[in-house]
């Protein structure tokens, strides 16, 4: 009986449509940490280990600030949570709170899915780039505050796929399971992928990125052309090229471990 409770409670709760909303509501946070981060230029010095020496650290100040940042949260029970994923788990201390009793969604191989890694080459090489204008104001700390937060959605709304695959999996098992005994990766990507989907989701943050990030003025017309605090086209870029091929790559890894 509790087995069959279970069972209808995850029905309920998990839906393609309702994982799908929540991607939604990432994508709201996303982009407004995008606008936080590009009111700051380049500031290279936040990234450079040589810059700064900070005591019994090593690493640039942006590190510094991950790795205590993300101690404290695992200590105050962050990463607990099966949304979240930890950019340097192996400094990671003990939760010193009682835990919450999440629902038992994924499977137990999903804490073993963790492309943090391929993320933060992806924002610094690839999208900073694109994001923040040359240069340096001196904001150091705030900057990195910054990446941090932004890092730390993007990075949630990409390992959230773990859901999605699931939700798929069980929707349709038949379908996944002798791609899964196979180890086909590519029969799986091609399983998960829909083009239609794909193109509403960046046409939507495009759109998004335009109504949160145009500047207001009262000192011009209507029929101006419109300025953005961030770029409506680096955001669609973002998501075509980066966010969903990364939350697919998530998908796949986590269903390579869901028969074990």
């Amino acid at each position: 009986m509790e087995a069959a409770a279970a069972a209808e409670e995850w029905k309920s709760q998990y839906t393609l449509d309702s994982v799908r909303e929540a991607l939604k509501r990432e994508e709201d946070t996303i982009i407004f940490y995008l606008i936080d981060r590009a009111k700051f230029p380049l500031n290279s010095h936040t990234y450079d280990q040589h810059y700064s020496i900070i005591p019994y650290s090593r690493g640039s100040l942006l590190h510094f600030l991950v790795k205590n940042t993300e101690a404290i949260q695992a200590k105050a029970g962050r990463y607990k949570s099966p949304e979240e994923n930890p950019f340097f788990p192996e400094y990671l201390p003990q939760s010193v709170v009682p835990d919450y009793p999440f629902s038992k969604i994924l499977h137990p191989g999903a804490a073993s899915v963790n492309i943090n890694k391929s993320i933060w080459e992806v924002y610094f090489n690839e999208v900073l780039p694109l994001l923040v204008a040359s240069g340096d104001d001196g904001n150091y700390a705030q900057t990195a505050a910054s990446d941090l937060s932004l890092l730390q959605a993007i990075s949630r709304r990409i390992h959230y796929g773990k859901f999605v695959a699931e939700v798929k999996f069980r929707q349709s098992p038949q379908d996944y399971e002798p791609l899964i005994r196979a180890r086909d990766k590519e029969g799986l990507m091609k399983l998960l992928t829909s083009r239609s989907v794909e193109e509403v989701v960046r046409k939507r943050v495009e759109k998004k990125a335009m109504l949160f990030g145009q500047e207001v003025s009262l000192e011009h017309d209507d029929d101006d052309k419109p300025n953005y605090k961030v770029e409506p086209s680096v955001v669609s870029r973002l998501y075509e090229e980066w966010v969903i091929p990364l939350t697919k790559n998530v998908e796949v890894e986590y269903l390579l471990r869901r028969l074990d």
